[in-house]
């Protein structure tokens, strides 16, 4: 599986077979990063209100597209092309600066090329049992590491330390072109985890399989797509 990082929480994940997926894509002018121009056979939005995470109509072609926060209020799974998303709603930042009331979203997995891929939505508040268990079993997590705006880090590391996903990619973290400044930089996050425990990519895209996915908890810090 190709994995594409094109900012913010937005992955473009292509199996060796199945749907071409994009996840949470983000409006280019709010966030800071460039357009998304690669097409995707299927997107998933962890909710349909947040301009940072939903802009499923600025993907190219004609995809069809899964709000993972309908998935959890409707039964928690659905299948889309051959994929099964099962889905749990979590609610974004109590004080964030452009929502009054705070949004609900959802927290999404799907398996594919045989490994168990697990995206954080936009969750911005400490995990409850039930939400930290969602996360059990996942090889791949993408996971929210900037702090600001979503879930703090030691709330992250929570999760993390109980559920061990196997390769963590992080995500939503503040970078040269990001424009929320008070996120922040990925050696925050980093600084939870041993040296050699981490492994950075010095690409956006990097190849995946079975075989890569380490017997326990690794790093993986990809760049952003330029």
């Amino acid at each position: 599986m190709r994995v594409t990082w094109y900012g913010h929480a937005a992955f473009g994940l292509d199996p060796s077979s199945g749907p071409r997926i994009i996840t949470d894509p983000y409006t280019p002018q709010g966030v800071g990063y460039a357009p998304i121009n690669d097409p995707a056979d299927l997107v998933i939005i962890s909710s349909d209100d947040d301009s940072a995470h939903c802009r499923a109509d600025l993907i190219p072609g004609d995809p069809t597209v899964v709000n993972a926060l309908q998935v959890a209020q409707s039964g928690g799974n659905t299948n889309a092309l051959g994929i099964e998303i099962t889905a749990i709603e979590a609610a974004e930042w109590d004080q964030h600066p452009e929502h009054a009331v705070p949004g609900q979203n959802g927290m999404y997995r799907f398996n594919l090329d045989g490994m168990n891929c697990a995206h954080m939505g936009d969750v911005g508040n400490p995990l409850s049992d039930a939400q930290q268990a969602f996360f059990e079993d996942t090889d791949i997590l993408f996971a929210l590491a900037g702090g600001y705006l979503t879930l703090e880090l030691p709330d992250l590391m929570e999760m993390i330390h109980r559920m061990r996903p196997k390769l963590v990619i992080p995500m939503h973290f503040r970078t040269l072109t990001y424009r929320p400044r008070n996120t922040m930089w990925i050696e925050s996050f980093l600084s939870h985890f041993k040296e050699e425990h981490i492994d950075f990519a010095f690409s956006s895209e990097v190849e995946l399989t079975t075989r890569d996915i380490p017997p326990r908890t690794r790093v993986l810090v990809m760049d952003y797509v330029r």
